[in-house]
């Protein structure tokens, strides 16, 4: 059976009754986006960009507000409303050519952290990937990530060592398998 791709925008209630609006980003996210990423603290950019990051370069910008259709998939929450809300966070995979595997990252503003938007965001990203017929996701997260960590083990991702990398884990799902409940 050919799963089907969820439909967005679409609204989430986070856990302390928040109402969140998931959808597709566009070009004219670049203004939240750089709100966003200047609200990340130091730790969360690193967390993130596994590097330390003062600013958000031009380059990464607008890869992110400008995916690739074909090859990508990137979503942003919007707390309010469409037209008038705070970019809260933001989720996206890009396919590896080479390996057929795609391969997301999660960033979700500090403030807005355990209230399952993450998860929200997660489980969109692999209904899509589902959908769009690839096999895999894997993601690279640091070890100390105890909190995505976390998230992939309940959403059914294994975790294994990088082999290149000591201080990275790979989390990895068989999209192929029924979702877990």
């Amino acid at each position: 059976m050919q799963a089907t791709a969820p439909t967005l925008p679409t609204c989430v209630t986070l856990r302390n009754g928040n109402q969140v609006l998931i959808r597709t980003i566009r070009p004219q996210d670049k203004g939240g986006i750089l709100t966003a990423f200047h609200r990340l603290s130091d730790d969360s950019r690193y967390t993130r960009f596994m590097a330390s990051m003062h600013d958000l370069p031009d380059a990464l910008l607008e890869t992110a507000v400008h995916p690739t259709p074909v090859r990508e998939c990137a979503l942003v929450a919007m707390a309010g409303t469409e037209d008038k809300g705070d970019l809260i966070g933001g989720a996206r995979f890009t396919i590896d050519p080479h390996s057929g595997f795609c391969e997301f990252a999660v960033t979700i503003v500090d403030g807005w952290h355990g209230l399952g938007l993450a998860r929200h965001l997660m489980e969109i990203l692999i209904a899509t990937a589902r959908a769009a017929g690839y096999h895999t996701m894997i993601g690279y997260v640091l070890a100390s990530n105890t909190a995505m960590r976390g998230l992939a083990h309940r959403l059914g991702f294994t975790d294994t060592m990088c082999p290149d990398d000591a201080t990275l884990r790979v989390v990895s799902l068989d999209l192929t398998a029924s979702p877990a409940p």
